[in-house]
């Protein structure tokens, strides 16, 4: 059986917003989303830690002055715990010494307030190309995924070519290797032309068909993860 579907969407980029100043926040937060972006919002930095460490996202947009938790302690407190997702701190302070302390926190990039959108948008789409450039290649236990190529190769057995949806489905997964992803959180991020979460089975089927039943694990009751190949 052959995908009926040959040019599926790429995956929409996850990315936390976290802006006290509710006006930029909504401004912002419907600008990200028209762009293609899924968007969760955190008005003060102890939501924002919350998210962030439960939300698997791609790229981070944080504000320097934060109640409950300030930008920069948050940074830092995301990078103690793992999270590697690029961060873009905004700020309504310009000097070098501010600057500075964001990025050792973390920060991958700084933006001074008032900032063109325009600007903003750039400097996302930089962040996030520079971020998947190092991970251009994903584990699946002994073998390897290129996204972009759409190939799983190594463990010593031939290359396998997938098709756009399966490549697409099996990135989710491996760029999450710990996450349990439910169906309708699947179906979202890859089918967008789908309406059941029958098409997300589907799909796992296609994978276990031609990489083995170990690569995609069933966790009952909630949905799948990867598992190794």
């Amino acid at each position: 059986m052959t995908d009926a579907h040959p040019q599926p969407q790429p995956p929409r980029p996850r990315l936390l917003l976290v802006e006290d100043e509710a006006d930029l926040a909504g401004l912002l937060e419907g600008l990200l989303i028209s762009e293609g972006y899924d968007v969760d919002v955190a008005r003060d930095g102890q939501r924002g830690l919350h998210l962030g460490l439960t939300g698997d996202h791609d790229v981070l947009v944080v504000d320097r002055g934060l109640p409950a938790i300030e930008g920069v302690d948050l940074v830092r407190r995301l990078r103690g715990r793992a999270v590697t997702a690029p961060v873009l701190m905004l700020t309504a302070r310009g000097t070098t010494d501010d600057r500075v302390e964001g990025l050792d926190a973390g920060a991958e990039d700084y933006l001074v307030k008032p900032f063109d959108v325009d600007e903003l948008l750039a400097r996302l789409r930089a962040l996030l190309r520079r971020h998947r450039d190092v991970a251009e290649s994903l584990s699946l236990g002994t073998r390897t995924l290129s996204p972009e190529q759409r190939l799983v190769t190594g463990g010593g057995q031939p290359d396998v070519e997938l098709s756009p949806r399966e490549a697409a489905l099996l990135e989710v997964l491996a760029r999450r290797p710990e996450r349990v992803f439910s169906r309708s959180e699947l179906l979202d991020r890859v089918f967008d032309d789908a309406d059941t979460t029958g098409s997300v089975d589907t799909y796992v089927h296609y994978l276990r068909r031609k990489l083995g039943r170990d690569v995609v694990r069933t966790v009952r009751g909630s949905g799948y993860r990867l598992g190794s190949a």
